[in-house]
């Protein structure tokens, strides 16, 4: 079945998913829907002890089995060790036929994919994947589906029970003897814990995992003890220099400088640009690079932003504590600063459910005047690729990427023409993640192309004569007559993954790419 961005969606996926085709972005503004009813969870009597000596018996006591599902999240990012640590002890045990359930995968757990290929693990639903588990994925070696969501796709998933969490494991870098939880105050820290409150608010049991168990009462919890069913203390949850690396730094690379300039250009020259005004980038070197020409503009004209929000960086506190932003709201830390200005009384922890949940009563992206992402291919209809390599290996992660550009007034994509010499701008993206009508401008070093929807963005712009216009079909044709028109990946007919749409619905699907010798020989 054809959906809404023109992808063929097979009708055996819907059957086996129960899932309806994408058919845009506002198909169920208006729907009813049902949120999972409360939680069953185990009695606990007033003289429970919480601490166990190890995961094992961690699992032992939430009744591990075959079959269940295992949640975790990625505020460690590429240095996490609670996912491989409990995987691990779960395989000992000889389960089989486990769904991972993790706001995100990378590299950190490459020591999965062994567990992939004996069954241990059979379906994983993530943001995206990166590292050997893509390749894993990619190739066909994940049994069942893997499922891709954006992170306010997946509070909605969970929220609603379409997807049932057993146990959930939640790294606290410091946690008490009853389960108080939070982000900072360890030899780990990672400053906040926003995707793991949807988990502790909806799994049937959760389980603390600290390598710093400090007295009781833990407060303000981040996750509070009336979630947790029980605390083990280990040597180390996460690589602190793999967390959080000191500051992400702006770019030095004349190409992402220029880019930077012309998103700022794009900003500063559209009507939302005014004091309170929202705003949300990436960690890119260019994005970062935006932000700090954006800040020196603000100054100029005495502009404050009202709120930054999304996963932070230096960039972005320095405005805060400059008195140049209001209020941050905060999803994730990608460096130190941004965990050091969590003490700032107006830098806030928000859940990701509050953050970007599609299906609630207002999520914060929502009131977005602008966002600036990135993308791995955007093709001549606007859409977006943000999990599939141009090779066909899934590499890289939805994120908030949907939720953001769906909700923003202004949703900028910095994209330089060619990704080494892969064209960036072509004619059909190899998966689509985010849709075209959720993109307003393209930023690339050769020019700036503004969708034909948004003919107020392009009037304004035109009108401040402040970057080099194009439309997206010029900018693909340049890239093509740099370095030809690539030819398309070779895929298979198995359909190994599926890209979830904001709404559950399904946007794309990705097929297992034809082994490497197959696909030269018919080359």
């Amino acid at each position: 079945m054809i959906n809404a961005v023109g992808r063929d969606i097979p009708e055996e996926i819907l059957e086996i998913t129960g899932k309806e085709v994408f058919q845009g972005n506002f198909y169920k503004d208006g729907v009813e829907f049902a949120e999972a009813g409360p939680v069953t969870r185990p009695v606990m009597n007033n003289h429970h002890n919480k601490l166990v000596k190890d995961i094992h018996e961690a699992l032992v006591k939430c009744n591990a089995h075959d079959g269940m599902t295992v949640s975790f999240h990625h505020h460690f990012r590429e240095g996490d060790l609670i996912v491989c640590m409990v995987m691990e002890e779960i395989h000992k045990m000889g389960l089989k036929d486990i769904t991972i359930c993790a706001s995100s995968l990378g590299k950190a757990h490459d020591a999965l994919v062994p567990m992939i290929e004996d069954g241990t693990i059979t379906n994983i639903e993530s943001s995206g994947v990166r590292g050997k588990i893509g390749e894993a994925i990619s190739t066909g070696k994940l049994k069942g589906l893997a499922t891709m969501r954006s992170h306010g796709g997946r509070v909605r998933a969970i929220t609603t029970g379409e997807s049932k969490i057993d146990i959930a494991f939640i790294g606290a870098p410091t946690c008490d003897d009853y389960g108080n939880c939070r982000g900072i105050g360890g030899k780990a820290d990672c400053g906040v814990l926003s995707y793991a409150v949807v988990d502790s608010n909806q799994a049937h049991y959760c389980v603390a995992i600290t390598d710093c168990l400090v007295p009781f009462p833990n407060f303000p919890a981040h996750i509070p003890m009336t979630k947790i069913d029980y605390v083990c203390v280990v040597d180390e949850i996460g690589v602190p220099s793999k967390i959080a690396t000191g500051a992400a730094k702006p770019t030095t690379d004349q190409r992402k400088l220029l880019m930077a300039q012309y998103c700022t250009d794009v900003v500063v020259n559209t009507p939302w640009f005014k004091d309170g005004f929202s705003y949300q980038t990436g960690v890119g070197g260019a994005s970062i690079a935006s932000t700090i020409y954006l800040a020196e503009i603000m100054r100029e004209r005495n502009i404050k932003m009202g709120f930054g929000v999304g996963g932070l960086t230096k960039a972005m506190c320095q405005l805060l504590e400059d008195g140049m932003a209001r209020v941050l709201l905060d999803t994730q830390d990608f460096d130190l600063d941004a965990v050091r200005s969590l003490k700032n009384p107006n830098h806030h922890r928000i859940a990701a459910g509050l953050y970007a949940n599609p299906m609630n009563k207002g999520a914060v992206v929502n009131k977005l005047d602008y966002v600036v992402l990135a993308s791995l291919e955007v093709d001549i209809h606007f859409n977006c690729n943000v999990v599939v390599g141009s090779d066909g290996m899934i590499t890289g992660a939805q994120g908030g990427h949907p939720d953001t550009a769906q909700g923003a007034k202004c949703t900028i994509v910095i994209c330089p023409l060619l990704q080494g010499r892969i064209p960036a701008i072509c004619t059909d993206v190899t998966t689509v993640t985010t849709p075209g009508e959720s993109i307003d401008v393209v930023v690339t070093d050769y020019g700036v192309a503004v969708n034909p929807a948004r003919q107020d963005i392009l009037e304004a712009l035109k009108a401040a004569d402040c970057v080099p216009l194009k439309t997206i079909e010029e900018l693909r044709d340049i890239a093509y007559g740099i370095v030809g028109e690539p030819e398309r990946v070779q895929f298979g007919e198995r359909v190994v993954g599926i890209i979830e749409a904001r709404d559950g619905t399904i946007m794309d699907v990705v097929r297992e790419i034809k082994p490497f010798e197959f696909r030269e020989s018919i080359n």
